[in-house]
């Protein structure tokens, strides 16, 4: 983990907090590309992750690294009005204050070789958008980016878009707003180019409405890439366990010491885990931000996650033990 301190915050809007990071001694700070996120432990002992918007004005991006080390992190908070805690610890943040994270990590870059890129935002989604923007203008890439809010009140980043060199690419859409600037998906996505990628961020209703349009349009999986940006927003940890409950039990192995650890219907994978002595890095406990992704080595998983993709769950090699199972018996570990 490292240590950083809040050099700047600033409300985007009423519910929305822009949070500016950096090493309390000037050292630098890892580089990442666009799509990456951080885990950020917070003082409650919650972790959460958040994506990186941006390097400050001296980053200069490129699609591996976003740039060279220095600089500083920006991420940004929705405050969310159930949320268990972290939303708000993160708000209640303040400059000088000192938080740990992790080194970034992708789950959602930017595909190499795609001819356009078609950027789609719904609220808070925004936020891993911007790096993407911000990345493919620099590179001098093809795209446009679509950003869906309920009203241009709630719409964070809006003075930043504006300012941008790419502000040209950019398109707003308010659901309060004018039929005509409402966004048809469907009209968007049609005249589908063999290269184009699809890139959705947003609440699960919106990722799947685009999604689902994108394929019922032909596009192939493999030019869509989404990710979610809280677990409430994939599923709710109540239909998780309930999910969870309804399975049978099973057993898995721990292929570094041959250990055998049964997991009851009614608990959870991590759960029997973490009963045993074995600590699993976790956040959600949903299937949404990937931190407990775990190699399997024999068995079939039972996928119930929003992280992984259809092709990553077919391969059956790795799964997220806080919400999926096993179709087998027995699960063999990669721990």
């Amino acid at each position: 983990m490292l240590t950083v301190t809040i050099i700047e915050r600033r409300l985007e809007t009423p519910t929305v907090v822009a949070l500016t990071l950096a090493d309390p001694d000037g050292r630098p700070l890892p580089p990442y590309g666009a799509g990456a996120h951080i885990d950020v432990k917070l003082p409650n002992g919650l972790t959460r992750q958040y994506s990186l918007l941006s390097r400050d004005a001296r980053g200069d991006f490129s699609r591996s690294t976003g740039g060279p080390a220095g600089g500083a992190y920006r991420i940004a908070v929705l405050k969310e009005p159930a949320s268990r805690g972290g939303s708000r610890a993160m708000h209640a943040l303040a400059v000088g204050d000192r938080v740990d994270i992790s080194e970034p990590r992708n789950a959602f870059p930017l595909a190499a070789g795609a001819h356009r890129s078609v950027l789609l935002a719904g609220g808070i989604g925004i936020t891993p958008l911007l790096c993407m923007a911000e990345t493919l203008h620099h590179e001098g890439g093809e795209f446009e980016l679509h950003y869906c809010a309920r009203s241009r009140g709630e719409a964070a980043f809006l003075h930043t878009l504006a300012a941008a060199g790419y502000a040209g690419c950019v398109a707003l859409h308010f659901d309060d707003g004018p039929p005509q600037q409402r966004l048809d998906v469907h009209a968007l996505l049609s005249g589908l180019q063999s290269s184009t990628h699809l890139y959705v961020c947003g609440p699960a209703g919106f990722i799947g409405w685009s999604l689902d349009a994108a394929t019922a349009l032909g596009w192939p999986a493999a030019q869509l890439h989404r990710e979610y940006f809280s677990p409430g927003a994939a599923a709710p940890a109540a239909t998780a366990v309930a999910a969870v409950a309804a399975a049978g039990a099973f057993s898995v192995k721990i292929a570094s010491t041959g250990r055998s650890i049964a997991v009851a219907a009614d608990q959870t994978l991590i759960a029997a885990l973490q009963a045993e002595g074995i600590d699993l890095p976790r956040s959600c406990e949903a299937g949404v931000c990937g931190t407990c992704l775990t190699g399997v080595l024999d068995g079939v998983p039972d996928h119930r996650d929003f992280f992984l993709t259809d092709a990553e769950k077919a391969r059956g090699d790795v799964m997220l033990p806080c919400c999926s199972r096993a179709k087998t018996p027995q699960l063999v570990l990669a721990l």
